[in-house]
């Protein structure tokens, strides 16, 4: 290994450019910090003339990123394209066959290809890293694979999508609907191009699995994440937590239990004074539980250039140093392939429905939930119309299996004007 690391980035959008901003910056720091002279070779983008801000005329040029992987003056390759598939995987997968490291921030192509590039990447003696695909500039696959090394991890969750966090907060914090905050969120260029990768939790989903995958050893599965997106949540809901003292967020959790693995990425109710409940804005926040440590809890911006290209720097410096860790922390071959469990651990459920306001109807409701082994804990009534009643109840720890029976019986009453929305209350 020569004392010179090249690299050769794929793709210089924000997070590309980022990282040639702090090679160049940075040269005698990151030299200090790692024992070698880190330098670009060669870069590749859809568009060679687009003015990005910085100059890139010393770096030779790649129309195609599959032949910037693997030429022979890159020793990185520094995939910033994105999409789970196409030129990205290609490229990647032809710096591995290569012998060649890679440093990603691709969540959607390791969330669908995670395991078979892992057993690549380790087959040609190559590493593959991903900081920056989690939760931008938060070091939590680090902390994983490394500093929490020692645990066995009981609880992984965590707000990972930015985007939803500020519509969320927005909504709280301005009194706006759902729609007025993403309106807000759009025009300041926080959405993606399919908004849905955003506010449907796939983005987010696809963190989830990632983290799933290193905390319990076991082979990503992205499709076995239960997503639920924010559009379901109204002010209503949003100033009815509040005054019970909880917050709305988009919540990733996953554990492992006796019946496999759970993951799930859905609105949530959480306490207003914990952690994730103060937790505002655009930004990320990953709590983690091990078995010796504790709870761990990491808060940071979630995207942006500097933040992102701070990771993908973070896993650069790695591989300067020499350091060679598994893809997910372990070896490939031992990654299990967990059996998908529905997130079904007890928890308290925020119920909020309409009835129609006639004799009885109430008790309908609470004969539905008694017969299912569902306790109430809290019950409201806010507003009143001539003939519905807006009602909201809190129950104590159940099954999302009791609940939903519940709600089924609920639903055969006739009381019910409008399908009750069930948010998960967790425990912080």
């Amino acid at each position: 290994m020569s004392q010179l690391l090249r690299l050769g980035i794929a793709g210089l959008g924000t997070v590309g450019t980022g990282v040639v901003k702090i090679v160049r910056q940075k040269a005698p720091l990151l030299t200090e910090r790692s024992g070698r002279s880190i330098e670009i070779s060669a870069v590749s983008a859809r568009t060679r003339d687009k003015d990005r801000g910085v100059n890139l005329s010393s770096y030779a040029w790649e129309d195609d990123p599959v032949a910037l992987a693997t030429r022979e003056d890159v020793d990185v390759f520094v995939e910033l394209m994105g999409g789970s598939d196409g030129p990205a995987k290609a490229a990647v997968e032809a710096a591995l066959k290569a012998g060649k490291d890679v440093v990603t921030a691709n969540k959607a192509m390791l969330a669908h290809h995670g395991q078979a590039l892992a057993a690549l990447a380790e087959a040609h003696g190559a590493v593959l890293r991903f900081e920056a695909a989690v939760a931008g500039g938060i070091p939590v696959i680090k902390a994983l694979t490394e500093g929490l090394a020692g645990n066995d991890i009981e609880r992984v969750m965590g707000v990972m999508n930015g985007t939803c966090n500020y519509i969320l907060t927005r909504m709280e914090d301005g009194g706006l609907t759902y729609d007025e905050a993403f309106a807000e969120a759009d025009a300041l260029g926080f959405l993606e191009a399919d908004p849905q990768l955003d506010v449907g939790g796939i983005d987010a989903g696809h963190k989830l699995s990632l983290l799933s995958s290193i905390a319990f050893g076991t082979q990503v599965n992205f499709d076995a994440v239960e997503l639920e997106g924010i559009g379901s949540v109204t002010i209503e809901d949003i100033r009815q937590a509040a005054d019970m003292g909880f917050r709305i967020k988009l919540l990733g959790v996953a554990r492992m239990t006796g019946r496999g693995l759970e993951q799930s990425m859905a609105p949530c109710l959480v306490p207003a004074n914990s952690p994730l409940g103060q937790l505002q804005g655009g930004t990320n926040m990953v709590v983690i539980e091990g078995d010796q440590v504790g709870q761990i809890v990491m808060r940071g911006a979630g995207a942006g250039e500097g933040p992102t290209a701070s990771a993908v720097m973070g896993d650069v410096m790695d591989v300067a140093r020499g350091l060679r860790v598994s893809t997910f922390g372990r070896p490939a071959a031992s990654l299990v392939e967990a059996v998908p469990a529905r997130a079904s651990t007890p928890a308290p459920y925020y119920l909020r429905m309409t009835l129609a306001d006639k004799p009885g109807a109430l008790a309908k409701v609470a004969t539905a939930l008694g017969e299912a082994g569902v306790s109430i804990n809290r019950m409201r009534q806010y507003g009143h119309n001539d003939d519905s009643a807006p009602v909201l109840i809190v129950t104590h720890k159940t099954t999302r299996n009791a609940l939903d029976q519940a709600l089924a019986a609920m639903e055969a009453t006739g009381v019910v004007i409008t399908a009750p929305v069930a948010l998960r209350i967790e425990e912080v």
